[in-house]
């Protein structure tokens, strides 16, 4: 590489490291810009919130239960702008930091809150979200949203969370659990699918 091409490289590299920490720090004002802003600027400011990463979490989850319902929705789409930019391909330890981030969001007070933090989770999560998650499979409200995300993420500890919540679940959420394990690849006996059971004619 000539010493040009090197200059290039080497500004773009400082680029880059400088636009994501201006993001970064800018968390603020994008929080701003949702909650005060007019339907253009909100609108900018949820569709720009990818980098924010991991530091954006807490304080747009902060929103999801605002009174006003577009300021709601504009920082549930941030958030999720967050989630899918740290999923993308090669992200490994932002995703983690996202992650990390979310997880204490699983004890919201706000049940539509759990269970997006569930789906948004089942996007990045690895291991150490598998237990957290797992307590969910005990609230009525959302279980089946965690049984569904424990379903979706990588590792083994998530497969065991779910073989043993099925060894203690009401009966009637077995069948849900039992199906999950069999999508993981695990054999189940006594909770047949019921999509496989033939049911009344109309």
């Amino acid at each position: 590489m000539n010493a040009t091409l090197k200059t290039t490289a080497a500004a773009a590299i400082t680029a880059t490291a400088s636009t994501s920490t201006a993001m970064a720090a800018d968390v603020p004002s994008v929080v701003e810009a949702i909650r005060t802003g007019d339907d253009r600027t909100r609108g900018e400011a949820w569709q720009g919130a990818a980098s924010l990463g991991a530091a954006g979490v807490r304080p747009l989850s902060d929103l999801l239960v605002h009174e006003d319902f577009e300021v709601a929705r504009s920082a549930k789409r941030a958030l999720w702008k967050i989630v899918r930019h740290a999923g993308r391909p090669g992200a490994d330890a932002e995703a983690r930091a996202v992650e990390q981030a979310l997880i204490p969001l699983l004890a919201h007070f706000s049940a539509p809150v759990r269970r997006e933090v569930l789906w948004m989770l089942s996007e990045v999560a690895g291991e150490d979200a598998a237990a957290p998650i797992a307590r969910l499979l005990q609230d009525r409200e959302v279980r089946d949203d965690a049984r569904c995300a424990l379903q979706r993420i990588p590792g083994q500890q998530a497969t065991m969370m779910l073989q043993v919540a099925l060894q203690t679940a009401p009966e009637e959420f077995r069948y849900n659990l039992a199906e999950a394990l069999r999508k993981r690849g695990v054999k189940v006996e006594g909770y047949p699918s019921k999509k496989l059971q033939p049911g009344a004619r109309p």
